[in-house]
């Protein structure tokens, strides 16, 4: 289910296909191309449920003889399964079993019958002996979770996977793992550990299955530029051999990162526009799109403003190619939410920074954290004195 070395898994592939054909600003032209690849995909794997349920969507046209024969070819080749696991079981040794077991397991992950796939796997992992045997089981059904976005599938066999390597396991699936809970992470909006698990991995990446290693590329950069300090941006980013020698490649990437860290705000927002379609047209970024948007301008603005105690809104304005009025209302808004620490002299026309102190902050927590403490103490006293 792999494929070969250096592909993306084809359900995968697949995956990213439903999502655009599903995306309500691609275009009819390219939705056309998609209905037609997808309808290809599935008839080449005999997908009967995901064709019913796109159908039932009215995303595909219903040909019943299509569906009659993608059956016919299910049974045919359950009975040749199920006579390959009763030989094995009859003539053969355990690792025979356990392999016809897996096939099974993997014919039902090709059609994409999530259930009897995720039945049939736990029949191959009672089959199975080896730990990395046990991993690749893993790998099989997190695959399968983010084909159907199942997230707490994932979250379960990240878990399952942590605790099988606790038993033993090599340091190709380890990494490969990174990855996995990587991408997860990035899924469920927690791009800093993304970024981290993303920087572990870079220079030891092999997870082709889950996609190309251009796109791992433009996830850690995004990542990156979310979570990571500027002094760690220019060491792990900026300056990392594995990502200048694709960044080229990706449009706008380069551009977006090596302008954040020049300060080249203006360039900047240029390439950060360039990206917009790529985020929003992702199938892991698209739920975060206005998120990512939003917090990406807070990143920019907070390291203009961190060189400055005040600065004119009239200057800022010119350094970021907008207008007075739109870093006005830009600004008013992130500081409303807490995000920036700074205040606007509407009069005056300009922005004075009140970053917090940190020792000062340090002080007033240890006094609210006393204070509860005594008071837990007292309320304690008084039931021992009873």
């Amino acid at each position: 289910m792999e494929g070969e070395e250096g592909s993306q898994q084809p359900h995968l592939v697949l995956a990213h296909k439903l999502f655009l054909l599903r995306h309500p600003d691609v275009q009819d032209i390219d939705r056309v191309r998609l209905e037609e690849e997808v309808l290809a995909s599935i008839e080449s794997d005999d997908m009967v449920a995901l064709y019913e349920a796109l159908v039932a969507e009215s995303v595909l046209e219903m040909d019943r003889g299509l569906l009659d024969s993608m059956r016919a070819r299910i049974g045919e080749e359950l009975k040749k399964l199920d006579e390959k696991i009763t030989d094995a079981e009859e003539n053969l040794g355990e690792s025979e079993v356990r392999e016809a077991h897996l096939a099974k397991s993997l014919f039902f992950i090709r059609i994409g019958d999530k259930e009897k796939a995720l039945e049939q796997l736990k029949v191959t992992e009672s089959k199975t002996v080896a730990v990395g045997q046990k991993m690749d089981l893993v790998f099989y059904t997190l695959q399968l979770a983010f084909f159907y976005m199942d997230f707490d599938l994932i979250s379960k066999s990240i878990d399952k996977a942590k605790s099988l390597f606790e038993e033993g396991g090599d340091w190709e699936r380890k990494n490969r793992l990174k990855v996995y809970e990587g991408l997860y992470c990035m899924a469920t909006r927690n791009f800093k550990k993304a970024a981290n698990l993303f920087l572990d991995s870079i220079s030891t990446f092999t997870t082709y299955e889950l996609f190309p290693y251009d796109t791992f590329v433009f996830y850690t950069v995004l990542t990156g530029i979310m979570s990571l300090d500027r002094v760690s941006l220019k060491q792990k980013v900026v300056d990392a051999p594995e990502i200048l020698t694709v960044i080229g490649k990706i449009p706008h990437l380069s551009e977006f990162l090596n302008s954040l860290y020049d300060c080249q705000y203006k360039s900047f927002f240029c390439a950060f526009a360039g990206l917009t379609e790529q985020i929003k047209l992702d199938r892991y970024l698209h739920p975060h799109f206005r998120y990512y948007m939003r917090e990406v301008r807070t990143v920019v603005y907070s390291q203009f403003l961190e060189s400055y105690k005040s600065v004119t809104i009239e200057a800022m304005a010119r350094a970021f190619g907008g207008t007075v009025d739109f870093i006005d209302l830009e600004l008013s808004q992130f500081i409303a939410a807490g995000k920036l620490h700074c205040k606007i002299d509407k009069v005056a026309g300009v922005l004075e920074t009140n970053r917090p102190d940190a020792k000062n902050a340090l002080y007033q927590a240890t006094i609210k954290q006393g204070d509860f403490l005594l008071n837990r103490i007292q309320k304690l006293s008084r039931v021992i004195d009873l």
